[in-house]
């Protein structure tokens, strides 16, 4: 299934490891806006291709929505070629839906098991 279609979905896992930026709990717009920032800085200094993911777990996933003060910055962001990730838990905890969210993003059932599933595949784990 694809982005924003109303049922999670696990990114596959690209070849080799990537880097994996966990943004978890409330966030404030410019907290999010910083974490988007440091994946591009990512994107520039790592190798091309190399897989990145953002993670947004918790409240914070709020800010995911079409409507979100920094929907713009998570456009470009998307642009550089790094996923935006949100938990299907912490939106269905905040009353969201897939169709609610910017496009392009993706989502999955529990962070928790996205997380440790990439750690296990030799992903790096960074949260700011």
């Amino acid at each position: 299934m694809s982005d924003n279609e109303g049922t999670p979905v696990v990114p596959q896992a690209p070849n080799g490891p990537g880097l994996l930026i966990h943004a978890a709990g409330p966030l404030e717009p410019d907290t999010l806006a910083g974490i988007l920032r440091s994946s591009a800085n990512a994107r520039a200094a790592l190798e091309p291709g190399a897989a990145i993911e953002v993670v947004v777990q918790g409240p914070g996933v709020r800010l995911l929505t079409a409507d979100s003060p920094v929907s713009e910055t998570i456009t470009h962001t998307r642009q550089l070629d790094v996923e935006v990730l949100a938990c299907a838990n912490s939106m269905r905890s905040a009353g969201l839906e897939t169709e609610d969210l910017t496009a392009g993003i993706s989502t999955f059932p529990a962070a928790v098991a996205h997380l440790a599933e990439r750690q296990w595949q030799g992903w790096a784990y960074v949260r700011p």
